[in-house]
Formats: C-alpha cells, sequence, structure tokens
C-alpha cells in the first residue's frame, strides 16, 4: 500500500490536537504551525496529484484489513483533485485569518484543520458510512468557524445553520441504515456490484435510503428547495469562514458525482440513474433562484451568497448528466466557482472594513482608501462570477452549454444559463456603481476612513488580504490560460469515472491499486 494516501488526514488531525493542546494561548505561533501545515498539505497535494495522474486507482486499507470488512481510502483522479482544490483554498484562508480575523475568537486555525480533516476524508472515503463519519466532522468544525467571532445576528444563523444540518446528519444515518440492512455492505466498491443483483422486494428499501442520502447531498450542494440556509448562514459568519465554506458546497457535488455515479449509475439494474431525472430540473430552478437572488440583494454579502446558489445551479446542471462531457464540464466550472466564490466574500470584506457605518450596504457612500485598486479587483471578480470573458466562468459555462448540446430540453437549459447570467450582470452591474461610481466626498463627521492624498502605500495588515484575493483571482485566470491541458485531465479523470470496473477491482482486489 501507499501510506502517502492516509496523510491528507492524519497531517490536519495531528496539527489541530497540536495546536489545542500545545499551542492554546500562543497565537504566533498557532499561525506559523497553521499555514506551515497548510501549505505542507499542498505539497502533499500535489504529489498525490501526480501519483494518481497514471490513471490507476489506488486504495489504502486501515490496518491492513480486506474491503469491504475494513475502512478503505482510495486515491484516484477526482479524489487527487479535490484534495489539491482544498488545501490551495484552506492555505489561502489561512493567511488572510492570519491578517487579523483569527483574533476575534478561539481556536480558529484548530478548527480551520479538523475542517480540512473532514473535507480531505470525505474526497478520499470508499466507505459510506465513513462518508458520514466525515461528514460530521467537517460539520462540526464548520460549527465553530461559523460562531467565530461571535455576535446576536451570527448566534442566530449559527442556530438555524447547525439545525438544518444535524436534521440532514439523521436522515444521512438513515438512509445509511437502510442500504446496509438491505446489502449487507457499505464499501462503495462492493455496493457497485451488489445493488444491481437486489430482490424485487428489497428494491423500494433501497431506493428510498438512495433517495434520502440524495437529500443529505442536495442540501449540502445547496439544490432548491433544499437552499434556504446557505443566505442567512454565509453572510452572517466571518469572511475568512465563508470563503473555506466554498469547499463544503462542493463535498455535497462531489458525494453526488461518486455515489450516483459508482453505487447507483446506469448499470445498477432497476436502480440505475435513480436520481438523474431530478438533478437538472432542480439545479435549473436552483440559477434561477441565485440569479433573481443577485438582482434582488441589498448588501454585498448576500450578493454573493445568491452568486453561489446560482453558481451551483450551473454546475448541477453538468453534473446531472452523468456523462463524460457533463463531467469534464463540472469539473473545470467546480474549480472556478470555489476560486471566485471565494474571492469575492473575502473582497467583500476589505470593502465593508472601508466603508465606515454603511458596511456592505448598496447605498452611495464616501470614497475608501485605495478605490481604485479594490474596484479593479471587483470588475475581476465579478466578471468572474457572472462567466463573462476573459476569465474561466466564461469557458466554464461554455463546456456545460457545450455537454448539454444534445440533452433533453436543451433549449430550456441553454434559455435558463444565458438569462440568469443576464440578470447576474445586471446586479453586479449595480452593485459596482453604488459602490464605486460617482461616490460623494468624503466629509470629517464621515464615519469611513478618508482618502488622503499621496497615501497610496497599504499597510501590512491591509496588504496580506489583498495579496490573497489577488492570487484567487489570478488563479481563475490560470484556469483559462491553461484550459486546453485542463481540460484534457478533467477528460481523463471522467472517463476514469465512467469506468467503474477499475474502481471497484482497486479495491476488492488485493493488489491491484498498490504502487
Amino acid at each position: 500500500m501507499n501510506h502517502w494516501i492516509v496523510l491528507p488526514t492524519v497531517l490536519p488531525a495531528m496539527t489541530a490536537a497540536l495546536l489545542i493542546l500545545a499551542l492554546p494561548h500562543n497565537l504566533t505561533n498557532q499561525r506559523i504551525v497553521s499555514v506551515g501545515a497548510t501549505l505542507l498539505m499542498l505539497v502533499l497535494a500535489i504529489g498525490l496529484v501526480v501519483l494518481s495522474s497514471d490513471g490507476t486507482p489506488r486504495a489504502y486499507f486501515l490496518g491492513n484489513w480486506p474491503a469491504p470488512f475494513g475502512i478503505v481510502l482510495v486515491l484516484d483522479r477526482l479524489s487527487a483533485i479535490m484534495l489539491l482544490l482544498s488545501a490551495a483554498l484552506a492555505l489561502a484562508v489561512t493567511i488572510y485569518a492570519c491578517a487579523g480575523w483569527d483574533t476575534r475568537g478561539r481556536h480558529f486555525h484548530a478548527l480551520m484543520q479538523f475542517q480540512l480533516l473532514g473535507v480531505n476524508g470525505a474526497f478520499l472515503t470508499g466507505d459510506l458510512f465513513n462518508l458520514f463519519v466525515f461528514f460530521e466532522v467537517m460539520l462540526i468544525a464548520s460549527y465553530g468557524l461559523m460562531l467565530h467571532g461571535g455576535g446576536a445576528v451570527r448566534l442566530k444563523a449559527g442556530f438555524h445553520y447547525v439545525a438544518i444540518n444535524l436534521i440532514a446528519s439523521t436522515l444521512f444515518l438513515f438512509g445509511v441504515g437502510l442500504i446496509y440492512a438491505i446489502t449487507g455492505t457499505l464499501n462503495m466498491a462492493d455496493l457497485a456490484g451488489k445493488v444491481a443483483a437486489v430482490s424485487a422486494d428489497n428494491q423500494a428499501l433501497l431506493k428510498t435510503g438512495a433517495m434520502l442520502l440524495f437529500a443529505v447531498f442536495a442540501t449540502k450542494a445547496a439544490l432548491v428547495p433544499l437552499h434556504w440556509w446557505l443566505p442567512s448562514a454565509y453572510a452572517a459568519t466571518s469572511a475568512p469562514a465563508a470563503a473555506m465554506f466554498m469547499i463544503m458546497t462542493k463535498v455535497g457535488a462531489y458525494a453526488i458525482i461518486r455515489v450516483y455515479g459508482l453505487i447507483f449509475g446506469a448499470d445498477a439494474g432497476p436502480l440505475g440513474a435513480i436520481v438523474a431525472p431530478l438533478v437538472i430540473p432542480a439545479a435549473l430552478v436552483t440559477l434561477a433562484v441565485g440569479a433573481v437572488g443577485v438582482l434582488a440583494s441589498r448588501q454585498l454579502r448576500d450578493l454573493v451568497c445568491f452568486s453561489v446558489i446560482a453558481s451551483m445551479g450551473n454546475l448541477l446542471i453538468a453534473v446531472g448528466l452523468f456523462d463524460g462531457p457533463g463531467t469534464t464540464a463540472a469539473l473545470y466550472y467546480l474549480i472556478h466557482s470555489t476560486l471566485a466564490g471565494a474571492a469575492l466574500f473575502l473582497l467583500v470584506d476589505v470593502i465593508a472594513k472601508r466603508r465606515g457605518k454603511d458596511l456592505d450596504r448598496l447605498v452611495p457612500a464616501p470614497a475608501i482608501a485605495h478605490e481604485t485598486l479594490l474596484g479593479a479587483m471587483f470588475f475581476l471578480a465579478a466578471i468572474a462570477m457572472v462567466g463573462m470573458p476573459p476569465l474561466s466562468g466564461f469557458l466554464g459555462k461554455l463546456l456545460i452549454l457545450d455537454a448539454t448540446r444534445n440533452a433533453a430540453h436543451a433549449p430550456l437549459i441553454w434559455t435558463v444559463v444565458l438569462g440568469a447570467s443576464l440578470l447576474m450582470i445586471i446586479g453586479y452591474a449595480r452593485a459596482g456603481s453604488v459602490i464605486f461610481w460617482n461616490n460623494p466626498k468624503p466629509t470629517p463627521d464621515s464615519a469611513a476612513p478618508p482618502v488622503r492624498s499621496g497615501s497610496n502605500r497599504l499597510a501590512a495588515t491591509a496588504l496580506v488580504p489583498i495579496i490573497v484575493i489577488g492570487l484567487l483571482l489570478a488563479g481563475t485566470a490560470a484556469l483559462s490560460l491553461g484550459a486546453g491541458p485542463l481540460t484534457a485531465a478533467f477528460e481523463a479523470t471522467s472517463v476514469q469515472l465512467l469506468d467503474r470496473a477499475g474502481y471497484i477491482r482497486a479495491v476488492l482486489t488485493p493488489g491491484a491499486g498498490e504502487n
């Protein structure tokens, strides 16, 4: 077995324990350890992407227990890509938080490492029960991050967030229990071979379990009508937490791809493609709701939250095709939307801090310091999120539209995607013009810090957030510049995902996934 595969879960777990037990009151050392460990995680993820690039799935059996009896982690192209994305995002968010956000509450860095543990485990696990376990680790850490810094508004939104996730966790456990009761296994590779052979008498119960799991994944992916928790939760939490939560919605999309492509895929007999008729219609409604929400928003943070919902609609349209071109488009758009959404949450935080009492409300306010720089960054982030050239959002939507050319109701899909893009363009143009255009001159009694001529230099605490946001935006530009080779890599990932036999062989045949 290749022991590198288990490190994405071991490293953040050990780091979190070190931060809590050895460095509970030393914030400087916490920052050093947290940034260092997350950077090491990024290097490790790059190595795992290289390792997985030969197209061979690799299984790691904890305790050397053979599948399906023991805990198994599986590394393939998809899980490696998701590990790299989560590590890159976590590093950006951690560095941003070191500029001051981590002083507003206790254990921010430990919570971030636990969050990374849950996310990485969800991407690697080859077992439904352990998917539930890693979901819980991820969610428990997110509760702490959600409430970090306190405040009445955050506490109220946090209560709703915790309540909906507790309900989802209960449904997850019920679904897992039903599937185990019928099949006698929760190993994904083992289930992929057994689901098709389930007797007609038990298919209704198995279908119920599968649909309960879909409800859980759809909730985490903010799929309408299970999206309502996201705007209030993400708008109320801190900017670093909201940026990190961009990967959590992707965990829901990943789970749909993995479970309903591998276990309940087209080869699953009577239960094959069980959720396929539901995903695209719900995704279209999700996209429309998100676009209307962007147009109706009265605060920048709300605008970004509804943009996230709209982006999940676009992503799940591609996921709902459950074919090679759709998965390729989904992977490209998934990475784009994660980077663009995180950049916007952090950018809105920087803008709000400089507008004094007006914060992020879409009302005219005195000009802010470094308005030209922030306006340019907002413009780039906006065109990335709404899908205008030349950034990756445009190419991602082109891939989605191209993948749906031969789909049923393709004209409807194209109409909703393009119409939603128009609404989002209007919403972002309105927001940008209010925040950055024709602002009144600052007055001596203005609560916003005045713009002082000749003061173009950024303080160190203000420079770090700007650099982080710039790097995230540069990531969307890199996606555009490297669209050719990246799309080829995503196509290879799609081919591997459709090769269910290769995944099953790596897990259930001893030595097949070793290197």
